[in-house]
């Protein structure tokens, strides 16, 4: 029987895809047999009915101090997590969530601390392709942070991660980004901080409602920039505080 494993679904305005998405998650986790397995959706100060849509399908639901952002979500869901493993999955399941078993095999094997979820390693596996437009701005920004940070990978925006739990709270504890540039910072943490981290292909289909704006997505192309200059700075050394103390501030 495996260990046990916490998925965090960061959520804004999701009332319409989570019923379906939790089924299917909850699905999952039963058949795999799981030691302990809980399902935390993170409301992102959504202005429908995602909190309840999520408590009613018997999930645990964390409420954000308003809309954050996806980076916020995902950091307050991992600082939560209780299970030995934690992955974080988009709400819209692009990346089925079978494909943790991809993640967690290799983790295993690799005795690694991070395993994450790629498209460009094997792009056969992708289903549903995004508008070429967004393929190629996606290839244009890992070019960029690869040449800022140094980071080695060839998809770091990926949806679909898996942290061991210790790994995760000495990484997201030191996140500063709120924003969609997070992933890339939790990455070049993880390096920092000397985990290993693999990347691993998975299937992947893109679905329609993205919650990115095209302001947002201009915006993340600074976040490799400041994520370097973080580095340098060496701000990534110490812990940057608990979310209680956010939420005060």
């Amino acid at each position: 029987m495996r260990r046990s494993i916490s998925i965090i679904i960061p959520a804004y305005n999701e009332e319409k895809r989570l019923p379906a998405t939790l089924e299917r998650v909850r699905d999952y986790l039963h058949r795999e047999e799981w030691e302990f397995w809980e399902v935390i959706v993170v409301d992102d100060g959504s202005k429908d009915a995602t909190g309840d849509v999520a408590r009613r399908a018997k999930a645990r639901v964390l409420a954000n101090p308003g809309n954050r952002g996806k980076g916020y979500a995902v950091r307050h869901g991992m600082l939560e997590a209780k299970g030995e493993w934690v992955l974080f999955s988009d709400a819209d399941l692009s990346a089925p969530i079978e494909e943790l078993d991809k993640l967690w095999n290799a983790a295993e094997r690799e005795n690694a601390g991070v395993a994450i979820g790629s498209r460009a390693i094997d792009r056969s596996l992708i289903g549903v392709r995004q508008p070429r437009f967004r393929e190629d701005i996606g290839r244009f920004f890992n070019l960029l942070m690869r040449a800022i940070t140094g980071l080695p990978f060839h998809d770091t925006q990926c949806g679909f991660k898996l942290f061991e739990t210790g790994a995760a709270r000495e990484i997201f504890s030191r996140q500063r980004l709120d924003g969609f540039g997070f992933d890339v910072e939790v990455l070049y943490i993880a390096r920092h901080l000397g985990y290993k981290c693999l990347e691993v292909p998975v299937r992947w289909n893109d679905v329609a409602g993205t919650k990115v704006s095209p302001w947002l997505g201009l915006a993340a192309f600074l976040d490799p920039l400041k994520v370097r200059w973080n580095g340098i700075t060496g701000k990534y050394k110490e812990r940057k505080g608990d979310l209680a103390a956010d939420e005060r501030r």
